[in-house]
């Protein structure tokens, strides 16, 4: 037990540090960077940051379901403790809550939060650029 809580606090910091590493270079948000599609987190960091100024409307605009993570931790970490079938449904109810909202705010025009912007992902433009001189 011990040897996972040390492999889980490593496995924590090591992503800490890549994400610390990647916003001082300026990468936010590397599945938008490398993809130039939103993820369905997108706005959240901004969210909780709006929220603990005290700005919960702004909060919201960022990211509707900001605050679900802290119940998800919740019920994760109480889940041996949880009648048999409450963990796999709330995990099911929040994977339709994160997957409705994505869906909603990226079909929404007016979101300019959530885009959908393959052709300034690094990946499509290093194909593009790929086909273009490899391709013929």
């Amino acid at each position: 037990m011990r040897k996972q809580r040390i492999s889980a606090a490593i496995a924590i910091a090591a992503v800490l540090l890549a994400y610390g590493a990647m916003q001082l270079v300026g990468i936010t948000c590397p599945i938008k960077f490398f993809t130039g599609i939103s993820c369905a987190g997108c706005g959240i960091t901004r969210a909780w940051l709006s929220a603990l100024r005290g700005d919960l409307s702004a909060a919201i605009q960022f990211h509707p379901l900001f605050w679900l993570p802290v119940p998800a931790a919740v019920l994760y970490c109480l889940r041996k403790r949880l009648p048999e079938k409450v963990w796999p449904a709330s995990l099911w109810v929040i994977i339709a809550l994160g997957l409705g909202v994505y869906l909603l705010r990226m079909l929404d025009p007016a979101d300019n939060i959530v885009v959908f912007h393959p052709e300034e992902g690094l990946v499509p433009r290093a194909l593009s650029w790929l086909f273009r001189h490899l391709g013929g």
